[in-house]
């Protein structure tokens, strides 16, 4: 079971339906269960047809559970209907501080690693075949 989102835009109204999973929501339906308005939070529902259809094992979109549940037509736990979008933060602001850190320790770590480079051992084995 799920809603059918019909009207027009801006002005929405929804129809309980029974359909197949594999049906598309705008599609053909098996049978109407009832509708419900948004803007007036109304909602007409078909309760011995709901409970005929959900001890057959219909199960129920995540919306249209939680409305059920609301309203009072069915008793059950609430289903998440949504999560929100997880925003990446800017990286770049975190590290920007890190960087300025970072450089301004940067050439003081480069000058130790110069004079430990492997440069002088390099040049040792090449002096030694020439001797």
């Amino acid at each position: 079971m799920r809603l059918q989102r019909i009207g027009k835009k801006g002005q929405a109204y929804f129809r309980l339906i029974l359909t197949e999973h594999t049906k598309k929501p705008q599609g053909e339906y098996l049978e109407l269960l009832g509708s419900y308005d948004p803007h007036k939070k109304n909602l007409l529902a078909k309760k011995e047809r709901i409970e005929h259809w959900m001890s057959k094992g219909v199960q129920f979109s995540p919306t249209l559970n939680n409305l059920l549940i609301n309203n009072k037509v069915i008793s059950a736990d609430k289903m998440l209907s949504w999560k929100p979008k997880v925003k990446d933060r800017p990286v770049a602001t975190p590290e920007a501080p890190k960087a300025k850190a970072e450089e301004s320790t940067a050439p003081e770590a480069e000058a130790p690693a110069t004079e430990a480079t492997p440069e002088p051992a390099s040049e040792a084995p090449a002096e030694t075949p020439a001797e």
